[in-house]
């Protein structure tokens, strides 16, 4: 496989991907991404140009597509709308994007008999009682509960069904939350962590009693490699770390790594639909392709993270203002 295309590359996980795949392969990437507001081209500055192409454009262009897995040896599909409180508002884009456009890009890999890894989630699940021992395996039934979630599910079965019925070549992998550079501040970690080093008190929806199994980026791109290059074809592994914290642990965390004090935060008002608990069961993963993540605890990996946001405010700095205003206008 010594050329990649990655879709959604320039987007928060499929950014740290290309990095990684720079940093520990020799393999060239060409990234696909529509460069919607999740995508920013500065998540790819400083890759070396000879081994890094970025196209602009929309996984559901057919020829486009057709195209580019002409040029490629396997194909890793990050591309998605992903942003559950956008999808209650306006369906129609996980649609498109995550049904019609995976959809597109299974018919190109059929037709040019090209690898194929699908980046899935762990929210197809559903969510878990707070109280319940049990996490999530490749066994566990499908229980969507919002329209980014039941489109990704809807996705993930098209794959299973390219594989069965047409012989494509794929696998997937279902991953809990990620954390790490280059995610979009909207998103819960870095909106914490920028509002403190902008002076401004971090914001817990409801009790903060919600639960996510956290994964650095950098692990989950290493999973990600190794199932591309070792993974069984139409096989599913889950990715996660071990790293469940609930949402107000998270957010004490942020405050005192960083020098404040651990209640220096306010309670507003909890998400709509928002789900539990999520928790990931990786011995698949660990055992048949024996991955393990390089960031065993979540407080080295935050603290990793917190230094990156620190270091890189050119980076973030220019949507920060638009999404505090978004979040105040409903009272969040």
């Amino acid at each position: 496989m010594s050329k990649l295309l990655v879709t959604g590359g320039a987007g928060f996980i499929g950014s740290n991907f290309v990095h990684h795949v720079v940093g520990n392969t020799d393999h060239e990437v060409i990234v696909l991404d529509k460069m919607t507001y999740a995508g920013n081209e500065a998540s790819l500055a400083g890759l070396p140009a000879d081994r890094v192409r970025l196209v602009v454009g929309d996984i559901a262009d057919a020829t486009l597509v057709d195209e580019l897995f002409s040029q490629v040896d396997a194909v890793v599909h990050y591309a998605a709308e992903s942003h559950n409180d956008n999808s209650l508002h306006d369906p129609r884009p996980f649609l498109d994007t995550n049904i019609i456009g995976t959809y597109t890009l299974l018919e190109a890999a059929r037709k040019h008999d090209k690898r194929f890894h699908h980046i899935s989630t762990d929210e197809v699940y559903g969510d878990l009682e707070l109280d319940d021992p049990a996490r999530f395996t490749e066994n566990t039934p499908y229980n969507p509960s919002s329209p980014y979630s039941s489109t990704k599910a809807g996705s993930d079965l098209l794959v299973r069904a390219w594989v069965r019925s047409f012989g494509v070549r794929a696998t997937i992998s279902n991953c809990s939350n990620n954390y790490g550079p280059y995610q979009h501040v909207e998103k819960f970690i870095p909106r914490q962590i920028t509002n403190v080093i902008r002076g401004i008190r971090p914001k817990l929806y409801g009790a903060g009693e919600n639960v996510r199994d956290w994964i650095h980026a950098d692990d989950h791109s290493s999973a990600v490699l190794t199932i591309l290059e070792r993974g069984v074809i139409g096989e599913t592994y889950l990715i996660g770390a071990d790293g469940e914290k609930n949402n107000k642990d998270v957010v004490e965390l942020i405050l005192e790594t960083m020098g404040q004090p651990r209640d220096a935060y306010d309670h507003v008002t909890d998400r709509a639909g928002h789900d539990l608990r999520y928790a990931i069961d990786s011995t698949k993963l660990r055992t048949e392709l024996g991955w393990m993540p390089a960031y065993s605890d979540f407080e080295t990996g935050l603290a990793n993270t917190i230094d990156w946001y620190r270091n890189n405010e050119t980076w973030w700095a220019p949507t920060k203002d638009r999404v505090e205003a978004f979040y105040a206008s409903k009272g969040q």
